[in-house]
């Protein structure tokens, strides 16, 4: 005669629920997705001060950053703090509290943690301006539909390393990191004045508004805007003459961009399951490459 299966009473049965639950929340938070809370007007109209983005963490595993992208990195030491973060907690009790703030979504960026677009890769050749105020990549003007708060052209390059004005010097990008822009040029504190990003230290891709919902978005490539971008020069070859592109024209990508691009939608999450659930194994096991290991 078959025993009935004794039932686990609620008391005993919720707790362990909640141990399962929270425990899922954390392997979910630290190698698959995490929000994250904007506090400043650097990404504005794009994102606005209060929103909460989702960021993809496992996306740049399986892949390299493209042009275009919203990305959130940790800044190095050259990276001011921005308005409304706070200092990261050094304590255990701190640094639960933050975990567990981040896991239901009420607690503050820390002060080194920013979100910016990605705007040149390594070996790319940025500057500003061409002849109609663009910005230039390998000397191919981008016309920026994200960009509604920029900064005055009759203002000068900066000669102290500010990043107010709208006008800079060419920079080349250095092997292993990114050239990085605020979509409000007129207040970002970004690459222009604090150096470019390391690869290594980018967490992730925001590709969703969660919060308000009424800001509910996705977060998509914009259009065509770096379709037309060519391949990085040679290094050591001369500077990059701007291309002349009218603003607005319809504009081909070239038969050997610098670099394959991209699906134009949100980037969400498109990895197959078992890659999903190999990847912590990897993490701990040293599979992955040097660059991937990053500091979160």
């Amino acid at each position: 005669m078959r025993r009935r299966r004794q039932h686990m009473p609620l008391w005993q049965e919720l707790p362990l629920l909640l141990i399962v639950a929270f425990c899922l929340a954390v392997l979910i938070r630290t190698f698959l997705l995490q929000a994250f809370f904007i506090p400043s007007g650097s990404m504005q109209d794009t994102l606005l001060i209060g929103d909460r983005v989702l960021v993809n963490k496992v996306v740049y595993d399986v892949r390299d950053p493209h042009r275009g992208e919203v990305v959130v990195f940790r800044g190095t030491d050259r990276w001011a703090p921005e308005p409304g973060t706070t200092a990261t907690p050094t304590g255990f009790a701190g640094k639960l509290g933050q975990t567990i703030g981040d896991l239901v979504g009420v607690s503050r960026p820390n002060e080194k943690d920013f979100i910016k677009r990605v705007i040149g890769l390594p070996g790319d050749h940025v500057a500003c301006c061409d002849g109609q105020g663009r910005v230039t990549v390998n000397g191919y003007p981008l016309n920026e539909p994200y960009v509604v708060r920029d900064s005055p052209l009759d203002v000068p390059p900066s000669s102290n390393g500010e990043c107010g004005p709208r006008r800079f010097a060419e920079v080349v990008v250095p092997p292993g990191h990114l050239w990085v822009m605020g979509d409000h040029r007129a207040i970002s504190q970004d690459s222009r004045c604090q150096g470019p990003v390391p690869i290594r230290n980018v967490i992730g891709r925001a590709f969703v508004i969660v919060w308000p919902s009424n800001h509910w978005d996705t977060l998509p490539l914009p259009g065509d805007t770096f379709d037309g971008v060519p391949a990085a020069p040679a290094s050591g070859s001369a500077p990059v003459a701007p291309q002349v592109v009218p603003q607005g024209s319809e504009r081909a990508a070239p038969a050997n961009p610098g670099g394959s691009a991209p699906p134009k939608g949100g980037g969400g999450i498109v990895v197959i399951l078992p890659v999903l659930l190999a990847l912590p194994f990897a993490a701990r096991s040293g599979l992955r490459s040097p660059r991937r290991g990053r500091r979160l």
